[in-house]
């Protein structure tokens, strides 16, 4: 069935043209169901931090575990073979992705909200999101061939694996394409049972889901479309946002006629499916800075997560659940050290000004339902 699709759309949009239209369609559904879940790893690791029970961390575990568990059932049943996807088969960078994925961590809590939360929440209305998600990619591509390359360079640099086995946790470990099926087996497991005590209500864990198996299906879409193309060479690949989105800035930088490719179409998908989204559920306004301060906060964030992500080699989706979903031992470090850097910056800036700042000084009659001048921005 899907080579037949994309068999279709190769003859009706050529190799690269089919490859962006599949990154698009997935994309849609990415982005309606992230919009609609909420899904967000910084909201997951708060929760996880601060010892709450909101269901922020079952969403992350719903779209974590389904991505893991589809992607290793492709691979048993014979329907995808990622063993040619960048993350497995080239040489990686420990340390890069060590002090990216700190870098990251500590970015997303800063500008709150991961780089595809921001693409999502940019798509309802939030320019504070958009803002930052523009700096993002700037600071992305300029990491990647740009002023920042050099240094990018030099860190990952420092500690690198070969690729191949090397980087395979199921083959270091031994555990095999059914041992990573029944890790993420058991976690789906999990957050089925965290789902009901919370009582995770339906788009929550629905969403999340969605969002797992498009993350699969990006897998297996790439490597179809790759054994399908003739005239030009594309990559196995899934989500990921960090270098889609300084593509698509040089996209719309450069002059026309840039090949296309599955991440140009990923970027809009995503930014569509989720205003879909925001505009059926009425969900969809406006939203600015309430300060100069806010907005410097926000900037150093998405600086963070640019350099930290094109470091480590992908974002909170592209390392932290495409590259699990295959078990690549750096993705699990980057995914590690997100974790670590975005709870200690939690504790040392927002936990630390939450304690320090005094309670509002609201007027008699002053309804706080009815106003936002003191909400945080």
């Amino acid at each position: 069935m899907i080579d037949r699709l994309i068999d279709g759309l190769i003859g009706q949009f050529g190799e690269t043209g089919a490859s962006a239209a599949l990154g698009a369609l997935i994309g849609v559904l990415f982005g309606f169901f992230a919009h609609r879940s909420r899904f967000c790893l910084r909201s997951a690791v708060i929760e996880f931090a601060r010892g709450t029970h909101e269901g922020k961390l079952t969403v992350w575990l719903f779209t974590f575990s389904t991505a893991v568990l589809l992607t290793q059932a492709f691979i048993l049943a014979g329907w995808l073979d990622v063993a040619d996807a960048r993350q497995l088969a080239a040489r990686g960078s420990l340390s890069g992705a060590a002090i990216g994925g700190a870098m990251f961590g500590a970015g997303m809590i800063l500008a709150r909200g991961c780089s595809s939360r921001l693409l999502v929440l940019a798509a309802q209305g939030n320019l504070r999101a958009l803002l930052s998600g523009l700096v993002f990619a700037v600071t992305a591509q300029s990491a990647l061939s740009g002023l920042l390359s050099p240094l990018r360079n030099g860190l990952a640099g420092w500690w690198t694996v070969e690729g191949g086995g090397a980087r395979d946790v199921l083959a270091l470990t031994g555990l095999g394409h059914s041992g990573g099926l029944i890790f993420g087996a058991l976690w789906l497991a999990a957050a089925l049972v965290w789902a009901r005590r919370q009582r995770v209500r339906f788009w929550g864990w629905f969403g999340a889901v969605g969002v797992g198996v498009m993350v699969a299906l990006a897998w297996l879409a790439t490597f179809h479309i790759s054994r399908a193309a003739f005239d030009a060479v594309l990559p196995i690949q899934s989500l990921s946002f960090t270098g889609p989105a300084a593509d698509t800035l040089m996209l719309v930088l450069s002059p026309p006629g840039q090949a296309l490719k599955f991440d140009l179409g990923l970027v809009p998908g995503v930014f569509i499916g989720a205003s879909v989204s925001a505009l059926l559920w009425r969900e969809w306004k406006l939203e600015g800075f309430q300060g100069g301060q806010a907005m410097r906060r926000y900037i150093a964030g998405a600086v963070l997560m640019g350099f930290g992500g094109m470091l480590a080699g992908g974002c909170a989706v592209g390392a932290g659940v495409s590259g699990a979903s295959v078990f690549t031992l750096t993705s699990f470090v980057t995914l590690g050290t997100m974790w670590a850097a975005a709870m200690l910056t939690d504790a040392l800036v927002d936990r630390r000004g939450e304690a320090a700042a005094p309670p509002p000084r609201l007027a008699p009659d002053h309804d706080p339902e009815m106003s936002a001048s003191y909400a945080r921005p």
